[in-house]
């Protein structure tokens, strides 16, 4: 058994802290009986069975979380939404659309022109998948947003996505997050983010169960377990923008979906090198942790020359690292040592991220909040709101429209996987989501419209609307 210390071999252990995403507060499953939860996922398809299978959570009333699995066999669910959608909604959004445009303020108006009930076409932004553009137009006093859009299902994990494509749409909700961060106030969010980390009383009683061990190949489920039950929960923290909003809990889930891929404890869809599949023990010491990040690519975005367009460009995410050392009482401290096997994960992460969203819509939706993000930060600088006299006093108000409605994420198991690599033992592996939106609108990392094609597409969309239309082609 494991009780001396550690010797000339020991097993290499990472150990990630987990969570996902969760649906609303409206939306529950029953857990222990009379425990309910908040759910939601990403799926994957499991291409020997044809079946959608989907990982998620369940969060209890004390904010826990627990992982869920959801299938949809032979995808026949999936195809009766679909045909169900094909039914209801107004054919015209179902068509696939190159560019959709949305007039922020006259779906605003459009909401309260209906008494303030929501159409699921507003509650999905008529299928919008992506927000490319920002427009304005001093005539009409219009607050525009563009990009593709096609008709939409909710998925058997509670995801809306296109009925086509299964790409992530842009909700409403999220939107409003954005918004209320940059609001004609002028009052700015300077970061959005998350993490979820060790307490230092865990990590603390973690090492000192790492020095009381003499571990042999055979010990690997009693280290695992050890380690596990020696950190305890770890805490989940959302900045910048409310916890218990769908935008937080997106952040979370990619955060901790990145993680389990990271050190082997979920397969990619795509052929990915992973930190497990490169780290070798030499690279690290007993004391030693590595944390990674997402962040936007600041360099994404374009602004016409009279600063009436902006398009934004490229996928817009990418995963960064960092290198910490642990003290004996669980204190962590950044070091400049560069980690190659983290090194190589991340830079394919990020390079192999366009595929990663393809195929798994999390990662789509991650990149659709930091597009909203940067978006709503860019309204705000050029003062939208004051040139077309739009106070958004419904989307600004909670109590008017409630986005703040799922159960708030606070803590959650250690996750760990253990291999054999050498004599180092490896630890935690953390980290989160920062997004600072304003960098990306900082003038030397602007991206000039020399041919003035952004310019132009603005000048070539004609806004010729009805009373109460919001949205065209």
């Amino acid at each position: 058994m494991c009780r001396r210390t550690i010797s000339r071999r020991a097993c290499l252990l990472l150990v990630v802290i987990a969570a996902v995403m969760f649906l609303p507060s409206s939306a529950f499953t029953q857990t222990s009986g009379t425990t309910s939860g908040t759910t939601s996922g990403s799926s994957s398809t499991d291409n020997t069975n044809n079946s959608l299978i989907q990982s998620g959570v369940v969060v209890d009333a004390e904010g826990v979380l627990r992982n869920k699995t959801f299938a949809d066999p032979g995808g026949q669910l999936t195809r009766e939404r679909i045909a169900a959608a094909k039914t209801t909604l107004d054919p015209k959004v179902t068509t696939y659309s190159k560019l959709r445009k949305i007039s922020l303020n006259r779906l605003e108006a459009a909401i309260r022109q209906h008494q303030d009930v929501l159409s699921e076409e507003m509650r999905s932004l008529a299928g919008l998948q992506r927000i490319q553009y920002v427009f304005y137009y001093p005539d009409t006093k219009d607050i525009v947003i563009a990009g593709p859009a096609e008709g939409w299902i909710t998925n058997v994990s509670g995801r809306v996505v296109g009925m086509t494509s299964g790409r992530p749409v842009v909700q409403l909700q999220d939107l409003v997050v954005g918004l209320r961060s940059f609001p004609p106030t002028g009052k700015k969010t300077s970061f959005i983010g998350c993490s979820i980390d060790p307490t230092p009383e865990g990590l603390a009683a973690m090492q000192q169960f790492v020095r009381s061990i003499h571990p042999s190949p055979n010990d690997v489920e009693f280290i695992v377990e050890g380690l596990r039950t020696k950190m305890g929960m770890q805490n989940i923290s959302v900045n910048g923008v409310s916890p218990n909003t769908r935008f937080a809990q997106v952040m979370v889930e990619a955060d901790y979906r990145m993680k389990l891929i990271g050190i082997g404890l979920e397969k990619p869809p795509i052929k990915l090198i992973t930190y497990l599949d490169r780290v070798t023990a030499s690279e690290f010491n007993s004391n030693a942790s590595q944390r990674w990040f997402f962040v936007p690519d600041y360099q994404c975005v374009r602004v016409s020359n009279d600063s009436l367009a902006m398009e934004l460009v490229g996928d817009g995410v990418k995963l960064v690292g960092e290198n910490e050392l642990l003290s004996a009482s669980g204190q962590r401290q950044s070091v400049s040592s560069v980690n190659k096997a983290s090194k190589i994960f991340e830079t394919g992460f990020t390079k192999s991220y366009p595929q990663l969203a393809e195929r798994m819509p999390l990662y789509a939706d991650l990149r659709n909040l930091i597009d909203i993000a940067i978006a709503t930060a860019y309204i705000q600088q050029q003062d939208y709101y004051a040139k077309a006299g739009w106070k958004m006093e419904f989307f600004g108000d909670e109590s008017a429209f409630p986005v703040e409605t799922y159960e708030i994420p606070k803590t959650v198991q250690t996750v760990v996987n253990a291999v054999w690599k050498g004599s180092t033992l490896v630890t935690p592996v953390s980290g989160g989501v920062q997004i600072q939106p304003t960098k990306a609108l900082e003038s030397d990392k602007l991206l000039t419209d020399e041919k003035g094609q952004v310019a132009k597409l603005r000048q070539d969309i004609k806004i010729n609307l009805v009373k109460g239309q919001w949205w065209w082609d």
